[in-house]
């Protein structure tokens, strides 16, 4: 058994901490209350295989108790056994058909700390539970998302991991890419995506995109519209008007479906990855707040905007 939380109590085997959106961890947007629970769920895995993992709401404290707070939902069921939810909720999401190039968003459901399953409630915190749904359980399967409202996490299998690029392979794409010397089409000056131990820092040949055409070009501090909207500016190339921002490629290997070359980009961060993962993340409506839902990055969290969420980009080869 695996206990995932908020405490760092000796019960918790995987601390988490509240996702900032955009990875901006200065001081002004980190959180000054967490919605993590202390004890948040807890996953057991099967010793033997398939080695099949359940998640369950809650988790067992230093006492051997299950941990909920005072404003948790809490009932009796017809078995007499007692039952509860979490005070903002655990939510599970399974893909439907798997983490594949095929898979599709399936449906948030909520996992109660006996590991049935209901359906959403009203907001995070409401006090009367949704609705059991009896013919789904509370397996993860791999790309199964679980909410905790304020992270959200990936449950990928070994298997699944097997059959997913690896960091070898996304450095491969990388050098393949910037082998084909693409150029900025103004100031032909060749671009390059930086090394992914680089990931923080703008380095000069670093590729920048009109994220509302994709054209790709090389840093230029002209095409402002007005001074009101610094990031809005017009591309050279079409004169379409939008988003201007730097390039990085996607270096997580876990958020891939599939080993296809970059060559979409995320709408407004500029992190780059295959088209199958873009359109994949892009339509995965994540939980944000105590009722919304929205797309969001799987490298950075930050919400997707824009007319698909993502945007094929547009390279330019040398001239020579």
């Amino acid at each position: 058994m695996f206990q995932v939380g908020r405490s760092t109590e000796s019960p918790i085997d995987f601390v988490v901490t509240d996702t900032i959106s955009g990875s901006q961890n200065n001081d002004e947007t980190q959180i000054t209350q967490s919605t993590i629970s202390r004890f948040a769920c807890r996953i057991v895995c099967d010793r033997n295989p398939p080695y099949t993992a359940r998640i369950f709401a809650a988790g067992f404290d230093s006492s051997k108790n299950i941990f909920l707070g005072e404003k948790a939902a809490k009932w009796k069921n017809p078995d007499g056994h007692m039952d509860g939810l979490t005070t903002n909720g655990v939510l599970v999401m399974h893909p439907k058909g798997g983490f594949t190039e095929e898979s599709k968003p399936g449906v948030w459901r909520e996992i109660s700390v006996c590991g049935d399953v209901y359906t959403l409630r009203e907001t995070r915190s409401a006090q009367q539970r949704g609705k059991l749904v009896e013919n789904e359980t509370n397996v993860l399967q791999d790309g199964s998302l679980v909410d905790l409202c304020g992270a959200t996490l990936l449950w990928r299998t070994a298997d699944g991991l097997f059959h997913t690029p690896t960091q070898k392979h996304i450095e491969a794409l990388r050098q393949e890419i910037n082998a084909a010397r693409p150029q900025c089409p103004v100031g032909l000056n060749t671009l390059a995506f930086p090394s992914i131990n680089r990931k923080d820092v703008v380095e000069e040949k670093q590729p920048w995109a009109y994220l509302s055409c994709g054209h790709v070009h090389g840093y230029h501090n002209w095409g402002h519209r007005s001074d009101t909207e610094a990031n809005e500016r017009e591309c050279p190339m079409c004169r379409t008007v939008g988003p201007y921002v730097p390039l990085w490629l996607g270096c997580e290997a876990g958020f891939y479906v599939d080993a296809g070359p970059p060559t979409h980009a995320f709408t407004p961060c500029g992190h780059v990855c295959s088209e199958k993962s873009a359109k994949y993340w892009s339509q995965i409506p994540l939980p944000h707040g105590t009722h919304a839902f929205h797309a969001a990055c799987p490298f950075c969290a930050a919400q997707l905007s824009g007319e698909h969420n993502c945007v094929k980009l547009i390279f330019q080869g040398p001239v020579d």
